[in-house]
């Protein structure tokens, strides 16, 4: 009897995706389509037997296999979001008050507004004329200046309240700036006097202080240090002077710097925050306050869910000085700092882009008593780590003055420990004195390595590039627009004080520091730049 021939095809295909398909060839003794076999009758019925019992393994494998797929990844340890923050509202409310200054200004009254017209128009000459001089009132034909009052609003909180009847309100330098009259006004409309009992610009801040026979609830503070991005918090103010607003949101970032200051280091929120939130407070869901809300991201100028506000710990320093002297006083190392960047870091030999790297040093200062010089880099003051440079200011401007403080600094591949006395910050800025200018023999030169040119000092230098007397280095007199010291943002006129961490006063030591570098396999040079933001160092690399 002739055997039949017979194909076997893998019957799950087209059910199973193809890694499932490549394992059941292997182990389930499957033979992939298009090949033929012959057998027997008897070995086909034991074989179908054979081929059932492995595709019933087959098909509880391949439910083991998308079963695996489909486990529950664990969830993360994170907090549900409170049911409702009424509780919690109803306890800080009265603790919130609204802020409402009086300002005297001068203007003409009922001075109606010019038309506007586009630039250069012949109209916008003649209608000027006509609203400044052309108006009936004074006898030279403008209207006598009239005083009016104008009011704003913004937001507080109370922290203290004295067993004398005196409180102190929170809030924003912004707030109360320039106004004639501060009144504060509790949440059942009490309005009360205020006295500014001080203010700081840096900051933002004010203190205020009320007294009333009644007492006062208060709000204390947390540790904004503490609180992560992700975490709930409840902001309440009085937005457009609807007193008593309570919105929530969540901690979006930390650290964020705006630009509003030297001291920047917001907590970002997407607590919904508009304009009369103004020093109000942002709690965490314990009832404590982590930071005032002080400024807003806003193309139209209603909120799109991104709000800053002070935190905590850097607030409670500057307010308890407020509280105590009216006034703040903040430490001052006197150096002038910048970023240590990659390149940077690897010509100093630092392993990490950490720190701040002393770029000029105050004459007679705190840091240059204690010997800090240009090009240490400051790794860590008081006790704290300096992660990055922004960081150094704020913790050098929260040092208690006249402190002795240990700074740890990177000076020449090593570590060293020196002690700083620290000294008081004044508004004025204090200018380093300059040397006497260098001899007046000199030819610019090409430094091709680096991508510029350079020359000494000269007086026709000087006057070129409209610097002063006294100038002490290399002056930049031209820089290659596809060099590396153009990409570091060197541009002509500005001056050169040191290459590789010495001293040049003549084109001669320039070439034979980058010759000495590039001899010694180095891919870049250290140079100390002076140009029209100060001093700072930059690494070029050399070509």
């Amino acid at each position: 009897m002739r055997e039949k021939k017979s194909q076997l095809r893998p019957r799950s295909a087209i059910l199973l995706p193809n890694f499932v398909l490549i394992y059941s060839y292997k182990n389930a003794g499957f033979v992939p389509a298009n090949v033929e076999m012959d057998r027997s009758n008897s070995l086909m019925k034991s074989q179908n037997s054979t081929l059932s019992l492995n595709l019933l393994r087959l098909m509880a494998f391949v439910f083991v296999v998308l079963g695996a797929f489909s486990l529950p990844i664990q969830n993360a340890d994170a907090k549900s979001a409170p049911e409702s923050f009424a509780d919690l509202a109803d306890k800080l409310l009265p603790a919130v008050v609204n802020i409402s200054t009086t300002q005297v200004v001068e203007g003409r009254g009922n001075q109606q507004e010019m038309p506007q017209f586009p630039p250069g128009s012949p109209f916008e000459d003649f209608f000027k004329d006509f609203f400044e001089r052309g108006q009936p009132g004074d006898s030279q034909g403008g209207q006598r200046p009239q005083k009016r009052k104008a009011t704003s609003l913004g937001s507080g909180f109370i922290i203290d309240y004295k067993s004398n009847g005196d409180a102190f309100v929170v809030t924003n330098n912004h707030v109360v700036e320039g106004a004639d009259e501060v009144s504060v006004i509790l949440q059942d409309d009490t309005r009360l006097a205020a006295e500014i009992v001080g203010r700081d610009a840096k900051s933002d801040l004010a203190v205020l202080k009320i007294h009333t026979d009644r007492k006062l609830p208060s709000v204390p503070f947390g540790n904004s240090s503490s609180s992560r991005v992700g975490d709930w918090v409840v902001a309440i103010g009085n937005p457009f002077g609807l007193g008593g607003s309570v919105t929530a949101g969540i901690i979006s970032a930390r650290g964020r710097d705006i630009n509003a200051g030297p001291y920047d280091d917001f907590i970002q929120t997407d607590a919904s925050i508009n304009r009369g939130n103004s020093g109000g407070p942002m709690f965490n869901m314990d009832g404590e306050v982590i930071g005032i809300n002080t400024a807003i991201y806003s193309p139209s100028g209603g909120s799109v869910g991104i709000g800053f506000a002070i935190p905590s710990n850097a607030a409670q320093v500057v307010i308890k000085q407020l509280i105590k002297h009216g006034q703040v006083s903040r430490g001052w190392l006197g150096v002038h700092i910048q970023v240590v960047t990659e390149s940077i870091a690897e010509t100093l030999g630092l392993d990490k882009t950490e720190g701040a790297l002393v770029a000029s040093v105050v004459e007679d200062g705190p840091a240059d008593k204690a010997g800090i010089k240009a090009r240490d880099v400051i790794l860590e003051f008081d006790g704290q780590s300096v992660t990055e440079m922004r960081k150094l200011p704020r913790i050098v401007a929260g040092t208690e003055v006249e402190k002795a403080v240990k700074v740890k600094i990177w000076r020449d591949g090593r570590i060293k420990i020196l002690s700083v006395k620290i000294g008081r910050l004044d508004d004025t800025d204090q200018v380093a004195s300059r040397s006497p200018k260098p001899s007046s023999k000199s030819a610019e030169v090409s430094l091709a390595e680096l991508g510029l040119n350079i020359a000494a000092p000269t007086e026709s230098v000087l006057k070129r590039f409209d610097l002063a007397e006294g100038t002490k280095g290399l002056v930049v007199t031209d820089v290659d627009a596809e060099g590396s010291a153009y990409e570091e943002g060197i541009r002509t006129g500005d001056v050169i004080g040191e290459i590789s961490q010495e001293k040049v006063s003549s084109p001669d030591d320039a070439r034979r520091l980058v010759k000495a570098a590039k001899k010694a396999g180095k891919r870049s040079v250290l140079l100390l730049v002076e140009g029209q933001s100060g001093f700072r160092f930059v690494a070029v690399q050399l070509r």
